[in-house]
């Protein structure tokens, strides 16, 4: 737990909160749902405020998009594989077994919980610096007028204005079962020599994965 707490970047003055924000409800109770609860709303006004702030001549629209692009599962997901967050998981044997400590949606909302945890122990500045943290240069790099545009579509977008033909997304694997499904998927470009695979829960969030990845080989923000 100490290495985790040195990745977070915070000290608890009540461990307890942390505590309960790592623990599924697949463990039993107390769990993390009550936190999560709290922690979307904590996280949807820290970045509401952090783009007004940034975008003072951004619209109502541009700004909600913004906010959309950096609430999203896909991004939580990523904050909680960079954090390692999976490994401080409590979760019940069966969620254990099935892989939970790597389901996208678990991730998510943990670290949800973990922001609300921050927020109960020490407040919303804490909170607030944690996501200048964990944003970083995504925050610093947005762009109201492209706001909204999903990875696939700016992909699309870039290629055509080089005139080159469109990007082929192949389904490489399927594993798991039922809604606990996982997908691999391949992006390929004309623009590299090789293709770029992705993960996610289903086949569109494999492919906009995919397509973020080559934005960013590209050297375009994604």
């Amino acid at each position: 737990m100490t290495h985790f707490l040195d990745r977070l970047g915070y000290s608890f003055g009540n461990p307890a909160l942390l505590d309960e924000a790592l623990r599924h409800r697949s463990a039993g109770k107390p769990n993390n749902e009550r936190l999560e609860f709290l922690g979307d709303a904590v996280l949807g006004f820290l970045v509401s405020d952090l783009l007004f702030q940034q975008h003072p001549g951004a619209t109502e629209g541009e700004l909600s998009r913004l906010r959309s692009s950096l609430v999203q599962r896909a991004t939580l997901v990523e904050i909680a594989r960079r954090l390692r967050l999976g490994d401080e998981l409590k979760l019940g044997l069966g969620e254990l077994k099935s892989g939970g400590a790597d389901r996208d949606s678990i991730l998510a909302d943990a670290v949800e919980a973990v922001l609300s945890a921050v927020y109960l122990d020490g407040g919303l500045e804490p909170c607030r610096a944690l996501l200048r943290q964990w944003l970083g240069a995504r925050l610093g790099d947005l762009q109201p007028e492209i706001a909204g545009k999903d990875p696939k579509t700016r992909l699309q977008e870039l290629l055509q204005a080089k005139r080159r033909s469109l990007p082929e997304y192949r389904l490489q694997k399927i594993s798991g079962s039922g809604h606990q499904q996982h997908f691999l998927v391949e992006c390929r470009v004309a623009l590299l020599s090789n293709g770029i695979t992705a993960e996610g829960s289903s086949r569109k969030e494999a492919e906009q994965a995919a397509a973020r990845l080559v934005l960013e080989r590209l050297g375009v923000e994604a």
